[in-house]
């Protein structure tokens, strides 16, 4: 695809961050679209994109809530035309057991990992399926597919997110739009800094984000549906 425009959400640092890089010095011509409520940090990464060669825009934007993605889609619109590449990575992780965890915290993940995907989605696909392609990862977590004390929320979360991803990809199918569900496990992020988990134990930013590069550059023939990333020495 001769110059994509690629959207990626929660790209102010961690795995968003190191997509945007990845796809910054590999793909030629991409133009990035970087969303994130950190305006500074957004600015940041998308400075180092621009140094690998790549055209990187800024979208500052609240994405569990409707107007402001509302208004998000409308300037990526004007500012970089249809999207062809969709990369929900925006979420949060709060622990606590789910006895202790309290309605506010529930609804903030339920807000921050599906409610966000929902609406960006929703946004931005109609001018993927006029188009007649495009590629949207979701970005779940090994959450979703096993059982830890402390993570009801967040779990919940992302077992919606790749409920949502199988729909979607039934419904897109048809329409050339892919549509992949990524599972990593424990990556490493400033989020982790003071968790008293040693950082090798985890794995890089970078290679959860080459695995998105390399699904994107398979040819239009396959789709991966579900990927899971886990780190080499085990679940943290």
């Amino acid at each position: 695809m001769s110059k994509p425009v690629v959207l990626i959400t929660g790209a102010s640092q961690g795995i968003g961050a190191a997509i945007a890089r990845v796809f910054a010095a590999e793909v030629p011509g991409v133009r990035l679209g970087l969303v994130a409520r950190n305006e500074k940090k957004l600015l940041e990464v998308a400075l180092g994109c621009a140094q690998a060669g790549a055209s990187a825009e800024v979208f500052p934007c609240d994405v569990t809530d409707e107007a402001s993605v509302g208004a998000m889609a409308t300037a990526v619109a004007q500012r970089l035309g249809a999207v062809d590449v969709l990369i929900n990575n925006a979420g949060r992780f709060e622990g606590a057991s789910l006895i202790e965890m309290s309605v506010e915290q529930f609804d903030r993940m339920i807000a921050a990992n599906l409610r966000s995907l929902f609406l960006v989605t929703r946004a931005l696909l109609p001018s993927m399926v006029k188009a007649g392609g495009g590629d949207i990862f979701n970005m779940s977590s090994i959450a979703a597919l096993t059982a830890y004390p402390g993570g009801a929320g967040y779990a919940a979360a992302k077992a919606g997110v790749a409920a949502l991803s199988r729909v979607l990809r039934a419904e897109l199918r048809g329409h050339g739009v892919r549509v992949c569900c990524v599972f990593p496990g424990a990556t490493w992020s400033p989020s982790w800094e003071g968790a008293g988990v040693a950082e090798e134990r985890m794995m890089p930013a970078a290679d959860v984000a080459r695995a998105f590069l390399n699904i994107y550059r398979l040819s239009r023939s396959t789709v991966v549906e579900e990927i899971i990333l886990r780190p080499q020495l085990g679940d943290v």
